[in-house]
């Protein structure tokens, strides 16, 4: 028994010293880290929204973020000045999915971003957080990204859900249930072919 112990400590030993050695050999050869978003907000001193626009992450949700995964997630964020993010779109609450929901939900409950729904945020408010954006929780601005009619879109509809006097787009549509007609040209034939 006290021979398979010896063995058993010697193995273990040697095990050791072959990890200890990997790791020294790893940390001495310098090699460069990988950064993940996080650490290349810290590393270029850009908050996370230039590219997640929310701080849960789930990969690029911004033009810019996109663009900059595209080219390789080069050491500079790229810059899109005066870029539409929704070009031809003119309805509030298209304007709102494309822009707003990924942070404040899709009825304005919030999620990342601040609740939205019934909160009584005035118009300048509101205003001003979308072309300036919120330093503090990391909300991008969106300058230059909206035609201004589209602006004043989104401002009356996010006001709207704000006060309480439009209601947010539901989270779901009750559709019809779809009907199968269908008619054989021969009539020993089903419909649908099986």
């Amino acid at each position: 028994m006290k021979a398979i112990t010896k063995k058993l400590i010697q193995w273990l030993t040697l095990a050791s010293i072959i990890v200890v050695t990997i790791l020294v050999v790893g940390i001495l050869m310098g090699e460069s880290k990988a950064h993940s978003f996080p650490e290349y907000a810290a590393r270029t001193n850009e908050d996370c929204s230039a590219c997640h626009v929310n701080p849960g992450g789930g990969g690029p949700r911004t033009l810019t973020g996109l663009l900059w995964t595209a080219q390789g997630r080069p050491d500079e964020i790229p810059q899109l000045g005066n870029i539409l993010i929704a070009p031809g779109v003119g309805d509030g609450v298209e304007l709102y999915d494309i822009a707003c929901q990924s942070c404040h939900g899709a009825s304005g409950e919030g999620l990342f971003g601040l609740a939205l729904t019934n909160s009584g945020f005035p118009d300048d408010k509101i205003r001003s957080a979308i072309l300036r954006g919120r330093d503090r929780s990391g909300m991008p601005s969106f300058d230059g990204q909206f035609t201004d009619q589209q602006l004043e879109i989104l401002v009356e509809y996010v006001t709207g859900i704000s006060s309480g006097e439009i209601e947010p787009a539901p989270l779901s549509y009750l559709l019809d249930q779809g009907k199968l007609s269908c008619t054989s040209p021969l009539f020993s034939e089903p419909c649908g072919g099986n």
